[in-house]
């Protein structure tokens, strides 16, 4: 017998991937030039130079066993105390090698916090539309229930009111993300200020904490000045997952951590829980060369000004078509309302054309498309003629 839930999972991939195959498929079938995908997050810009460099060196010049060899669960603590450093410098907030845990990205991060966080078959955790949909997968590792507060039209920052209303006595975490996935928004410092007002009163009215899950693979990818508050600073019960997936583009090499945040409640505890939540999905150590590398070049910045230009040309192209786009401050994609209201049947003319886009059901907005352009610029110029084409 196979476990029902798991041949689900393995037999549905989610609808990027499932685009993301296909464009794979119809590329070598056709050429390249036969698709325009903009379904995955896959960024199309080589990682900074600092990190080729840092690579060639530990490839080069280090002991290989202590380049590949293991380490310690938690990471090595080099690198914890880089990431530590480079926190407590950026933020001013006072972080320890012992407040982290490092993972192979933000994924089996979530994966670890959400099991931690699992007491009983009541668990509930709490997404705000639009989300990641991967994050009702992650939650229901140990049985846990995931309720979505409807997202806030025209800001997509977050309605107090309506997430008051979805968190009750069996709510252990709220998962924030900003810049967010699809939308590309950042929640502003008083949104977020205002959220961990409302945690902290619920928080008494149950009488136990409700963390804040904070999923921060997007954080250094900000435009315009805007400004990433530091969610650790503000409410202290929070949990933070980061991956260097987009920051350093190394979306294949998967590495990231856990910051259980020294402040919050039964702090120890909840990282021993983390620690012991990995292990019990079959976490080893992550990747060890990429700890090593992330130790090397923490502080390093993508290249903003590929994403801001690629940004600007789809959003202003777009618009000038005639569709309805969310103006994104972060992350790189943007967030379109489906001509016609339909995003999947949209999505489906689309990908007769070739063009990849995926519609937003998933993430709590069936009414967009999420167009990610972190892609090559050419791939934008041969595009937009298919987006006039679809929209006509």
């Amino acid at each position: 017998m196979i476990n029902s839930y798991a041949q689900q999972l393995g037999s549905a991939r989610s609808c990027i991937r499932e685009l993301f195959a296909y464009g794979q498929t119809l590329a070598k079938e056709q050429g390249a030039e036969a698709v325009c995908d903009f379904s995955l997050g896959n960024p199309a810009t080589p990682p900074p130079n600092g990190v080729q460099e840092a690579l060639a060196h530990l490839i080069a010049t280090e002991d290989p066993m202590a380049v590949h060899g293991y380490t310690t669960a938690e990471g090595a603590l080099a690198t914890r105390e880089a990431i530590a450093a480079s926190l407590k410098q950026k933020y001013g907030f006072e972080v320890t090698a012992k407040d982290l845990f490092l993972t192979a990205g933000a994924a089996p991060a979530l994966t670890a916090v959400f099991a931690a966080l699992t007491i009983d078959e009541d668990t509930e955790f709490v997404a705000i539309a639009p989300y990641f949909p991967e994050y009702k997968v992650f939650s229901h590792v140990w049985g846990a229930n995931l309720t979505v507060v409807p997202a806030k039209e025209p800001d997509f920052q977050i309605d107090m009111a309506a997430l008051e209303g979805c968190i009750g006595p069996h709510t252990q975490g709220v998962i924030v993300n900003s810049p967010n996935n699809p939308s590309g928004v950042v929640y502003t410092k008083e949104t977020l200020e205002a959220l961990g007002e409302v945690l902290t009163r619920l928080s008494k009215t149950y009488g136990h904490p409700i963390y804040l899950i904070s999923d921060e693979p997007y954080r250094e990818l900000v435009y315009d000045g805007k400004e990433v508050p530091f969610l650790p600073s503000i409410y202290p019960n929070t949990v933070v997952c980061y991956s260097y997936s987009k920051s350093l583009s190394l979306p294949g090499d998967r590495i990231g951590y856990v910051l259980v945040s020294p402040f919050a409640w039964e702090a120890e505890a909840l990282r021993f829980g983390v620690a012991g939540a990995a292990r019990s999905i079959g976490h080893v150590c992550a990747p060890a060369t990429y700890q090593k590398l992330v130790a090397m070049c923490e502080g390093e910045m993508p290249n903003l000004a590929f994403y801001d230009h690629n940004r600007k040309m789809l959003y202003e192209g777009l618009t000038a078509l005639g569709y309805e786009c969310v103006y994104p401050d972060g992350a790189f994609y943007l967030f379109v309302k489906a001509p016609g209201g339909d995003a999947a049947a949209f999505s489906r003319k689309a990908k007769e054309l070739g063009l990849l886009v995926v519609p937003c059901g998933d993430f709590g907005c069936p009414g967009y498309i999420r167009v990610a352009y972190c892609v090559a610029t050419e791939v934008i110029e041969r595009g937009m003629p298919l987006f006039e084409q679809l929209v006509k």
